[in-house]
């Protein structure tokens, strides 16, 4: 059987929210993880920079996207999916931030599903991220799945960091986090981090609380239990292109974790 990557983001997820919610599927996730609970993202620490400098491994002034507003690169990086796509590997989006459509070129992708989380109901919107990775995901069979839930980041800004309504809504994503573990962790290597953190009711600045984020790996090429240091969210791209045999393009500043 050929691997497989899912790689799980929830927007705004701090590290410290991990305990904090008390979701009782956590420790024992990690516990068969290699993980990092102190990796740092870019500044600035906003969703759509943090998100280009995940999928192409460099820093926002490289690619050029200091805000929630793509600005096309003056000079190109490929991205994961174009890169994997360049090496014949199957790649599948499933999100509920609009914004986030700019993360491959046209062609890259085998399948691409968007739901908006803030003209519907956003729990529902949350769900069926969740409903359509469980109902799609097995027949398209990819070799790379990036799973979005952007619930959390909702809650922060409308409600705090860390406080009771941000929490619910990062343990209803470990609820999603434990199902999807339970389908696909047999087939897939499982990934799981955030783009950013947040602070009061607002991100994008330098202090810990808005750049720590976990990294968590789960799969057969991870030691299980054990942590690691040091790692930045640009060092996920490379990381992903090892696991699945294909060069890292030449561009990318990260250094993969395995």
């Amino acid at each position: 059987m050929s691997k497989k990557i899912m790689l799980i983001l929830c927007d705004g997820m701090r590290a410290d929210s991990l305990a904090a919610c008390g979701h009782p599927f956590i420790p024992r996730f990690l516990s068969q993880s290699f993980y990092s609970l102190d990796a740092q993202t870019v500044l600035p620490s906003m969703t759509l920079p943090c998100h280009l400098s995940l999928m192409h491994s460099v820093p926002p002034e490289r690619h050029g996207t200091t805000d929630n507003t793509y600005k096309p690169m003056v000079r190109p990086v490929p991205g994961i999916f174009d890169q994997l796509h360049r090496y014949d590997r199957r790649g599948a989006f499933i999100y509920n931030w609009e914004q986030l459509r700019d993360l491959s070129r046209p062609g890259a992708l085998a399948f691409s599903y968007y739901i908006s989380c803030d003209d519907n109901d956003r729990f529902a919107a949350h769900q069926n991220i969740l409903d359509t990775a469980l109902s799609y995901l097995p027949r398209l069979d990819p070799d790379f799945a990036f799973v979005y839930f952007g619930l959390p980041d909702l809650e922060g800004h409308d409600f705090g960091w860390m406080g009771k309504a941000y929490l619910d809504s990062i343990k209803s994503s470990w609820d999603m986090i434990e199902k999807l573990d339970e389908a696909f962790g047999k087939d897939y290597t499982i990934i799981v981090t955030a783009d950013h953190g947040g602070i009061g009711r607002d991100h994008g600045g330098p202090t810990p609380e808005e750049m720590t984020i976990p990294i968590i790996c789960k799969g057969p090429d991870f030691k299980a239990g054990e942590t690691f240091h040091n790692a930045s969210i640009m060092d996920i791209a490379p990381t992903i292109t090892r696991l699945l045999s294909v060069p890292a393009a030449k561009e990318w500043e990260g250094k993969p974790l395995i």
